[in-house]
């Protein structure tokens, strides 16, 4: 066979293969544009995002929109999925455990006053297996606890304030996605506008006791794992000393890990915005 006919051969071959390469792995949009629309047009910030609404009314009238994200998030194999950098992982699941709670909501919106009332006596909300994603069907509980907080895949607690529970006590939905290139600011961000509301982690001067969320309760191991070398709770902490008590010798206590730990209650209304 003539060179020049073996070579047009292959680049034939090679289109052909480009084309029936599935979608996800050739064109997949790592910065989520179409999530951050809808994000945008439905999340209401509250005390300049330390808390946020979410106008489930907005969701259901843009659903085909939703859908189509969703579409394109279930598009994804696990093995294209392996391939991608750990930012664009994390990235990834975290936008699909938002986005599909908020599909979750709307299949009994407006009848609904809390995510748990789609759950029983028997099984939370989280459990069932109904999410298309990464070539089978998982759960949001497989989403959060077995892939974002698996041991030894990205042992990030920043995580605990980037996924929503569609619930009041829960860290804000952010008002855009998260982006593999900006993931790190994200994050960054994102924890410290929760640490920052008063209504969720304080310190209480006349008790002498930092008042935190619930979240550093059921996930304080996490918090111990020594990302970027925390070590504790009391660690993490201090950190955020200066957003978590006024006085500057109850700031000083807090970055010195001298003050006793307590958790508030959790709210488990439905953070929609209504009107």
């Amino acid at each position: 066979m003539p060179i020049a006919v073996q070579r047009r051969t292959l680049l034939i071959t090679l289109a052909a293969a480009a084309l029936t390469r599935p979608a996800a792995a050739q064109a997949f949009d790592h910065g989520h544009a179409a999530w951050t629309a809808l994000l945008r047009k439905h999340v209401v910030n509250l005390r300049g995002g330390q808390a946020s609404q979410v106008r489930y009314a907005g969701f259901a009238a843009d659903r085909a929109a939703l859908k189509a994200y969703l579409d394109t998030l279930s598009a994804v194999g696990e093995s294209v999925f392996a391939g991608w950098t750990k930012p664009q992982q994390m990235a990834f699941l975290i936008n699909a455990y938002n986005a599909f709670t908020v599909e979750l909501i709307l299949t009994r919106w407006p009848k609904l006053e809390s995510i748990k009332d789609l759950g029983s006596f028997l099984q939370s909300p989280w459990k069932p297996k109904w999410v298309p994603l990464l070539g089978g069907k998982v759960s949001l509980d497989d989403i959060e606890h077995e892939m974002l907080r698996a041991r030894g895949r990205y042992d990030d607690p920043r995580v605990h304030f980037a996924v929503n529970c569609a619930s009041i006590g829960c860290p804000a939905l952010r008002e855009e996605a998260f982006d593999a290139l900006r993931l790190e600011a994200q994050l960054d961000e994102q924890t410290l506008r929760f640490m920052s509301d008063r209504s969720r982690n304080r310190y209480n001067a006349a008790r002498g006791r930092l008042d935190v969320s619930k979240i550093f309760d059921w996930f304080g191991e996490d918090f111990r794992l020594g990302h970027r070398g925390i070590g504790s709770l009391p660690a993490f902490m201090a950190r955020y000393a200066d957003v978590l008590a006024e006085a500057p010798a109850d700031r000083a206590r807090l970055r010195a890990s001298q003050a006793e730990i307590g958790f508030l209650d959790y709210d488990w209304k439905l953070n929609d915005a209504k009107g």
